[in-house]
C-alpha cells in the first residue's frame, strides 16, 4: 500500500515524531526516540549540511520545514538547490512549493491548519491540487469526523501537531485515526 510506504519512511504508524525547534532540541531528537524522522523548525542554509550529516549518523531522515528555513529561496531554484544538498523530505504550508519538492524527487507533507469547515473543504481541494505525499494537520485536537472525512476524500497518511501537552493528548489524537503525532515536546519523545 502506498500510504503505509510512505507513512513507514516518513513516520512509524503510531509514532511520536519529534520537531525541533533549535539545536539542541535535534541533538535531543536524534537520540531519544525511535522515530524514522525529525521535523526541522529551525535553521538554515549554512547549518543544514551539519544537521543533514548528523542525522545520517542516526539514520535519520530530516523533515525540513521549508518555510522555516533561512537564507534560502522560496522557488524552483532554492528547492532544487536542497534536493542537491541532500534534502529528501519537507513540510510546507505552500502548495507551490510541493510541486517544486515532488518535481526534485523529495518526499513531501503539505501542512493545513483547520480552523472551520471552509479549511478543511479548502484544504481537500488543494491536496488533489498539489498531490503531497502525506498531509499534516493543526491542531491535533480537530474532531474524528473531520479526520475520517480527510482521509476518506485524500487517502494521504495523515500527520497532526500542535496543542498536544500531554501524552494523553497524542493518543487521543492518535485514537482518532491520525497516523502519527508531531510535537515539540521533548518529554513526549520517548
Amino acid at each position: 500500500m502506498v500510504q503505509g510506504t510512505i507513512c513507514n519512511r516518513l513516520f512509524a504508524e503510531g509514532s511520536i515524531v519529534p520537531a525541533a525547534r533549535t539545536i539542541h532540541d535535534f541533538k535531543s531528537a536524534l537520540t531519544s526516540t525511535t522515530a524514522p524522522s525529525v521535523i526541522l523548525l529551525f535553521g538554515d542554509i549554512i547549518i543544514l549540511p551539519e544537521l543533514l550529516g548528523e542525522a545520517k549518523k542516526y539514520n535519520k531522515r530530516i523533515l525540513v520545514h521549508l518555510d522555516l528555513l533561512g537564507g534560502i529561496g522560496k522557488d524552483k531554484a532554492g528547492i532544487k538547490f536542497l534536493a542537491r544538498m541532500g534534502v529528501t523530505g519537507a513540510i510546507t504550508t505552500k502548495p507551490q512549493l510541493v510541486k517544486y519538492a515532488r518535481e526534485e524527487g523529495m518526499i513531501v507533507i503539505q501542512r493545513l491548519f483547520l480552523m472551520d469547515s471552509e479549511a478543511l473543504r479548502s484544504g481537500i481541494h488543494l491536496l488533489h491540487s498539489c498531490k503531497p505525499d502525506a498531509v499534516e494537520i493543526l491542531p491535533a485536537s480537530v474532531p474524528a469526523s473531520t479526520i475520517q472525512e480527510l482521509f476518506k476524500e485524500t487517502g494521504l497518511p495523515i500527520l497532526a501537531g500542535g496543542l498536544i501537552y500531554t501524552a494523553e493528548d497524542a493518543e487521543s489524537a492518535l485514537q482518532k485515526g491520525i497516523h502519527a503525532v508531531s510535537t515539540s515536546r521533548r518529554e513526549l519523545w520517548k
